[in-house]
C-alpha cells in the first residue's frame, strides 16, 4: 500500500491518519486484503459533502509562431466542471452475545465475525467501480463501463478513443482495463470531512431476529463506506472490450497468435505516459489472467513475465502488474 509519488494515499493510509484509534484502519485493511484493486486506488478527500467537483480541461490554448514586430493573439484553455457523487455501501453484523462472551478477545472476535460482511462490501464496491451506472442505480456511484461504453467513430465521446475492440461477439465476452492511477488522473474519493468515508458504529447489545422473527440478544456492528470515483483525465483509462472468453482460454479464433498481448500493447500506447506520479495497473478476471500467465510461461514471450514479490507470484506486462478482479464478468454483451 505505498504512496504514489509520495502524495497519494491508499485507503489504509488515509484511515490510519484520520482514525488513530484503529477501528476504521482495521476495516480498511480487511477491504484491501479481499480485493486487489482496492489496494491500488489512491484516495482523496472530496471537496463536497456528497462527493467531488472536478474541473477538467477540455481544450488547450493556441500557441503562435511570432515574427519580429508581430503580435500574439490572446488564447486560453477551455474547461468543464464535473460532479462525481459518492454512494453509501452498508453492512451489518449481529453475532449472538453468548457466542461473543466465550471469546478471549470479544472485540477482535466481533471484527473477525464481521470480516465476511466487509469482504462482501469490497466485492460490491468493485462491481460498482466497473459497472455502476447512476442512471440505472442512482444509489451507487458512476463506474468505468458507462464512461467507456462506445467504440471510436462518428459522434462518440472523446473517451471512446480509449476503447479497443477485441472483435469478440455474442454474450461470452469480457474486458481488460489498464488504469493509470494518480492524483491528476484517476482516483477514489470520499466525502469532505469524513474518515476516509469509512464508519464503524458499535451499536452495543441489541435485539436481533432469527429466521422465524424471534428475538435474541446480539452485539450490533454497522459498517458504512461512502465512496466514489473520479476520472479526471479520461486518457488514463483504457478498456479492451469484446474479448471472447472461450477463444482467450484456448488461444484460438479471435484470440489466436498472442492476440491478447498485441491488444495490451495497443492499450499501453494509448496512455500519454506511465511514469512519474502515475501508477499503472492491468485488471482482468481469473479466466483472462490464467490465459496471460500461460503465455508468460513461454520464454520466447518477453512482454509477459512472472516474478516472485513479497512471497507471492506476480504476473507483469512490460513491467506493469496484472491484478485479478473477479467482478469483471465473462458474460458481457459485445459492444458494437
Amino acid at each position: 500500500m505505498a504512496t504514489i509519488g509520495n502524495e497519494s494515499l491508499s485507503i489504509i493510509d488515509v484511515a490510519k491518519r484520520l482514525d488513530p484509534n484503529g477501528d476504521t484502519a482495521d476495516v480498511a485493511e480487511l477491504l484491501a486484503q479481499t480485493n486487489e484493486i482496492v489496494q491500488d486506488i489512491p484516495w482523496i478527500e472530496g471537496n463536497l459533502p456528497t462527493g467531488n467537483r472536478t474541473t477538467i480541461r477540455t481544450g488547450l490554448p493556441q500557441t503562435t509562431w511570432r515574427k519580429l514586430y508581430g503580435g500574439v493573439p490572446v488564447s486560453k484553455s477551455t474547461t468543464a466542471q464535473v460532479d462525481d457523487a459518492c454512494g453509501i455501501l452498508t453492512s451489518r453484523s449481529e453475532p449472538d452475545v453468548d457466542v461473543v462472551s466465550m471469546a478471549n478477545d470479544p472485540g477482535r472476535f466481533r471484527l473477525d465475525e464481521a470480516s465476511s460482511f466487509i469482504e462482501a462490501m469490497g466485492q460490491d464496491f468493485c462491481t460498482a467501480l466497473l459497472y455502476g451506472d447512476t442512471s440505472i442505480n442512482p444509489e451507487q456511484f458512476y463506474g468505468l463501463q458507462p464512461r467507456y461504453n462506445e467504440l471510436p467513430g462518428g459522434s462518440a465521446a472523446p473517451a471512446a478513443a480509449n476503447v479497443i475492440d477485441a472483435q469478440g461477439s455474442g454474450s461470452d465476452n469480457t474486458s481488460i482495463y489498464l488504469i493509470g492511477w494518480g492524483r491528476t488522473t484517476v482516483y477514489g474519493i470520499y466525502p469532505k470531512n469524513s474518515r476516509a468515508g469509512l464508519v464503524h458504529r458499535d451499536l452495543g447489545e441489541i435485539d436481533a431476529f432469527d429466521a422465524n422473527g424471534d428475538r435474541y440478544r446480539a452485539y450490533g456492528d454497522l459498517f458504512d463506506w461512502k465512496c466514489g470515483l473520479v476520472v479526471k483525465d479520461w486518457r488514463y483509462v483504457v478498456r479492451i472490450c469484446n474479448i471472447d472468453v472461450s477463444d482467450a482460454s484456448s488461444g484460438t479464433g479471435t484470440m489466436a497468435n498472442q492476440k491478447l498481448i498485441e491488444l495490451l500493447i495497443d492499450a499501453k500506447n494509448r496512455m500519454p505516459r506511465l511514469s512519474g506520479n502515475i501508477q499503472p495497473r492491468v485488471y482482468a478476471n481469473r479466466t483472462i489472467r490464467s490465459a496471460l500467465e500461460k503465455m508468460a510461461l513461454n520464454k520466447s514471450n518477453a512482454a509477459l513475465s512472472i516474478r516472485e514479490a513479497a512471497g507471492q507470484f506476480q504476473a507483469d506486462f512490460l513491467g506493469i502488474p496484472i491484478r485479478t478482479v473477479d467482478q469483471l464478468l465473462n458474460t458481457e454483451t459485445a459492444l458494437s
